[in-house]
């Protein structure tokens, strides 16, 4: 099993020593998210300081950006990274597009697909010759002139990983993508049921196979070294739960498990405002239906049956900080996770 870590820094200063500090707990990738800061920025001076581990937008929001712009950014970061690149896109909600990023939203798991589909055709020209000539629904790419063409990169072109929850977006990873990041709202149940099958149909549409794709899957966990940590841990996790619940989009986990009533009722408490109070909807069996809660130590066996089967990679999504807190230690449980 591969063990990620997200980059967290807010300051790129920052950035160079938390790089090198996750690659010496033994991580095998480290990401970014698109969230206050943009995601590309870290992982060129990631790529810099570190040199074994695999690095990630996990994600970076596809339609506001042209499949042109993700290309020359792709391409630069895996020439960088000497191989270790991974372009990771997810299409957010409606509203976002449209009112904080001022784009367009439409037909999104059909757009999604033709982003991935004209990337490939962007970093075939570059890295194959091949001219470019990519004629879609959304995007037309048919002009590349030598001044704007850059050398072909010597380590191929990145794998690209969609994001994806329900089983359209989740089929369009398995059809045109290297991997799929699944969302933290997660469950084994909702793996078996609705992911797994929905990548199997993705993969016959594709002529592709499973073994050559990597499903990546954030774990939230309930864990820490002290009670202090144990309870930061749960009271963060029960907000996230409660968070991603009131989306509308994320229904389809809720009702995987006969709680898609709830999810009106968050989403309402939200509108308002009323955080803590999302929190307090969220029952002691949900915590534990999405959520892992036991000491670190105890975090390699859980995790491994939970998960074992079902994901290639897991990330820990945790609300306190037992790799600050006893680091030696941590990295013991980190190994030991790798091993599973």
């Amino acid at each position: 099993m591969k063990i990620d870590a997200p980059l967290l820094a807010g300051n790129l200063n920052d950035v160079p020593a938390e790089a090198r500090a996750i690659e010496a707990q033994g991580y095998d990738g480290t990401f970014t998210f698109e969230g206050p800061h943009d995601p590309f920025f870290p992982l060129v001076l990631a790529a810099e300081h570190t040199q074994r581990i695999e690095l990630a937008t996990a994600i970076a929001i596809a339609f506001p950006r042209s499949p042109m712009q993700l290309a020359n950014v792709g391409h630069d970061l895996q020439v960088q990274s000497k191989g270790r690149f991974i372009l990771g896109l997810g299409s957010q909600v409606k509203t976002h597009i449209e009112k904080r990023f001022s784009a367009t939203w439409s037909k999104p798991v059909a757009r999604m697909r033709e982003i991935a589909l004209a990337l490939r055709a962007i970093w075939r020209c570059w890295n194959e010759d091949e001219k470019l000539d990519f004629r879609g629904e959304f995007y037309r790419h048919t002009l590349m002139t030598p001044l704007f063409k850059p050398a072909p990169s010597p380590y191929g072109p990145p794998r690209i990983f969609l994001a994806g929850v329900g089983r359209p977006m989740t089929t369009v990873a398995g059809e045109v993508g290297d991997g799929l990041f699944v969302h933290p709202l997660n469950s084994p149940t909702f793996l078996r049921d609705t992911t797994l099958p929905a990548l199997e149909a993705g993969f016959a549409r594709g002529g592709r196979t499973r073994e050559r794709f990597e499903i990546a899957c954030q774990a939230m966990v309930v864990t820490g070294f002290d009670d202090a940590e144990m309870a930061r841990a749960e009271l963060g996790t029960r907000m996230q739960i409660a968070f991603y619940g009131s989306t509308p989009a994320y229904r389809v986990v809720l009702e995987a498990h006969g709680w898609g009533d709830l999810q009106p009722e968050l989403n309402a408490l939200s509108k308002q405002g009323r955080w803590m109070e999302m929190g307090e909807r969220v029952s002691d069996e949900m915590l534990e239906t999405f959520a892992v809660r036991c000491t670190p130590d105890e975090l390699p066996s859980r995790l491994g049956t939970r998960y074992a089967g079902l994901v290639d990679r897991l990330s820990l999504v945790c609300h306190a900080t037992p790799q600050s807190t006893d680091p030696e230690r941590w990295a013991h449980v980190i190994a030991r996770l790798r091993a599973l």
